[in-house]
């Protein structure tokens, strides 16, 4: 039996179906409406609905036609100077089917094309321009060089908010007649940080798990430490018990096998989450973050891990006993 992604069996095939992104969407609608749009440069972070955006558009845009009038390129892949000499020119060179005057060429991740291939293409879009629309999608718009981003109209996708990628999930989760708990959504949204195709792909890791999706089944699924974990070898800092917290900071490093560097930002984020055992003030939480960087400096640059973690648990101390 084949096991589809879910992340694709759920994927919005029209515009309506997406969520958030209203003021895109509403504009995207009005090009589908005209039968007409410029160049489109879709930028923003992953998992926030730009390929899926650029594959609704051609949905909505062709009908039944889309597959014949649309051209698909990872440029992560594709991303030479051949590819827009050959492959991009001859299919824009080619008529369209239907209504529509113009076939779409979607070049994903367009920021991993080289420099050589981003010249070619700056003036392939203005000699094809009657007969083909681009849509280049990119994580990083810096790396589109300016010639490129002046033929294109920009659409930026910011994160999805946290009640829409909540809501998504649940409703996949009903659709599959999986259970979740509450925790274990609040589990995904951390992890994913408004990407919901990671979100997604979580909650089916997650659900080949267990039967009950819970915090510790997702944590499982990703392979990654509870917070917990990392909130209770602070928690033994704070209390003044060293060796405690070095006890589980080894527990941290050999049996879960995480790297100075991977848990220097495990204790930034629980510092900086509201369920931090820390309540200092505002400056002397400064000064911890201030040595949670300078420890994180020292690791990259060669020091030993356990010894510089080891010090940073006994700057913890030495604060959290300062406040008493």
């Amino acid at each position: 039996m084949t096991v589809e992604l879910w992340v694709e069996k759920y994927r919005p095939r029209s515009l309506d179906d997406m969520i958030d992104q209203e003021e895109i969407v509403a504009r995207l609608k009005e090009f589908v409406k005209n039968k007409s749009l410029p160049h489109l440069l879709f930028a923003g972070p992953p998992g926030t609905g730009k390929t899926t955006a650029a594959l609704a558009l051609a949905h909505d845009l062709y009908g039944e036609y889309w597959r014949d009038n649309t051209l698909e390129l990872n440029a992560s892949d594709e991303r030479g100077i051949d590819v827009i000499r050959t492959r991009i020119k001859d299919y824009a060179r080619t008529i369209p089917i239907g209504e529509v005057p113009f076939k779409l060429i979607i070049l994903d991740e367009a920021d991993n094309m080289t420099g050589d291939a981003q010249q070619a293409l700056r003036r392939t879009m203005e000699l094809y321009s009657r007969n083909a629309r681009f849509i280049l999608i990119a994580n990083y718009i810096s790396k589109i060089i300016e010639p490129i981003q002046s033929r294109c109209a920009i659409f930026r996708f910011q994160p999805l908010p946290k009640e829409a990628v909540i809501a998504r999930l649940r409703w996949i989760a009903e659709q599959e007649n999986v259970k979740v708990t509450e925790d274990g959504v609040e589990a995904i949204w951390e992890e994913s940080e408004g990407d919901l195709r990671k979100a997604i792909n979580t909650l089916q890791a997650a659900a080949a798990i267990r039967e009950v999706i819970n915090a510790d089944t997702v944590y499982e699924a990703l392979g990654k430490v509870a917070p917990r974990e990392i909130r209770e070898m602070i928690e033994y800092a704070v209390e003044g018990d060293l060796l405690k917290a070095r006890e589980k900071l080894r527990v941290l490093m050999y049996n879960y096998g995480l790297s100075g560097v991977d848990v220097v930002k495990l204790v930034h984020r629980e510092l900086i989450s509201s369920r931090s055992p820390l309540r200092l003030d505002g400056i002397t939480l400064a000064d911890l973050i201030a040595l949670v960087g300078e420890t994180n400096y020292r690791i990259v640059e060669g020091a030993d891990d356990e010894i510089q973690l080891t010090a940073l648990l006994a700057k913890i101390a030495l604060l959290a006993s300062r406040r008493e």
